[in-house]
């Protein structure tokens, strides 16, 4: 069994407090490229999960950058047309794309994908600023998307991540969401943008699964007692993250409570092996050790918890698992 350090776990949580609410007092500035009618403001709406911004009636409305400010603490900066970019815009346009934690660049999947027009552009941005997700749209009216997205590829080098998506229909809007975390947990703002979203489910998910890994490479050190310092570390981070995502107040008691109750193992292996039928890839956890599976398990007890309005103590951990294998039974379906 893992003894329980109180000194690194205040250490941690004070760490990961500190740095959560450091993000929040931050800003996040995503600056959009692509022709009118490249279907920018519907994405954003489909990101975000509400009506960030109004679709432009009719191509061509805007002719200067345009900044939706969501919640004030992110900015989406609508800028002019690529045909544009040489007018009298082009300073204020440039100075969003060099300032810009992300730049989503548009193509037109039913279109001209990365024209000459385009390329030009995007050489342009590219030595202002690398954070660059391609954002192939429109996706439900074109055919042989595959094919697409290896051009782009191929004409930027595979150096940036491309997303074929529809903000029609919402399809691989998720992946759309996990290029922008990805590239915001390096800017140290992955937090702030996560806890704005809408759909929650999926992040948390990501989160909790590298969370189990990490544990898990951990545990697998042959080293006696070496698991101890760290394991606690993830798990501590992994619940503050988890309760700012979700909105849910995390009190430095109720934090100690759960960590003692998965490192004393109380969570079990019943958990486990619910979170495997609901985490994709959650069984290669399992053949890395306990540790991996006790971190998961107390990260999905936590998701479970706050999507369902539960408030979570050590106790109600070792009841979840045998809800969630009676559901399963009850349905019949899954």
């Amino acid at each position: 069994m893992i003894d329980f350090n109180n000194e690194e776990f205040e250490k941690a949580y004070e760490e990961e407090m500190n740095s959560i609410n450091d993000q929040l007092e931050k800003e996040i500035l995503f600056a959009m490229v692509g022709d009118v009618n490249a279907g920018k403001s519907s994405t954003i709406n489909r990101l975000m999960g509400e009506n960030v911004a109004a679709v432009a009636p009719k191509p061509g409305e805007t002719v200067i950058v345009d900044k939706y400010n969501y919640r004030d603490k992110i900015i989406f900066a609508d800028t002019p047309g690529l045909d544009d970019i040489n007018s009298k815009n082009s300073e204020e346009t440039m100075k969003f794309y060099k300032d810009a934690d992300v730049i989503l660049f548009f193509l037109n999947a039913a279109g001209t994908v990365f024209s000459e027009g385009e390329k030009k552009h995007f050489e342009n941005i590219r030595k202002t600023n690398q954070r660059i997700i391609f954002v192939l749209n429109k996706i439900d009216a074109a055919e042989d998307i595959p094919s697409l997205v290896k051009y782009i590829q191929d004409e930027t080098n595979y150096q940036y991540k491309v997303t074929p998506i529809s903000s029609k229909t919402g399809e691989n809007i998720e992946m759309l969401r996990n290029a922008i975390l990805d590239i915001l947990k390096e800017e140290k703002k992955d937090i702030l943008f996560a806890k704005h979203l809408k759909e929650k489910s999926s992040t948390a998910n990501k989160w909790i699964m590298a969370a189990a890994a990490s544990a898990a490479a951990v545990g697998a050190v042959p080293i006696p007692g070496s698991d101890i310092i760290p394991i606690t570390g993830i798990q501590v981070s992994l619940m503050v993250r988890l309760s700012t995502l979700y909105e849910k107040p995390l009190t430095k008691e109720r934090a100690k409570e759960l960590t003692i109750a998965s490192l004393a193992g109380n969570i079990g292996k019943g958990i486990f092996r619910q979170a495997v039928k609901f985490i994709p890839g959650a069984g290669t956890i399992a053949g890395a050790g306990i540790a991996g599976s006790m971190t998961l398990g107390l990260g999905y007890a936590i998701k479970y918890a706050y999507e369902h309005n539960i408030e979570l103590d050590a106790d109600l951990l070792k009841t979840l698992s045998k809800t969630f294998m009676k559901d399963k039974t009850s349905d019949g379906k899954e």
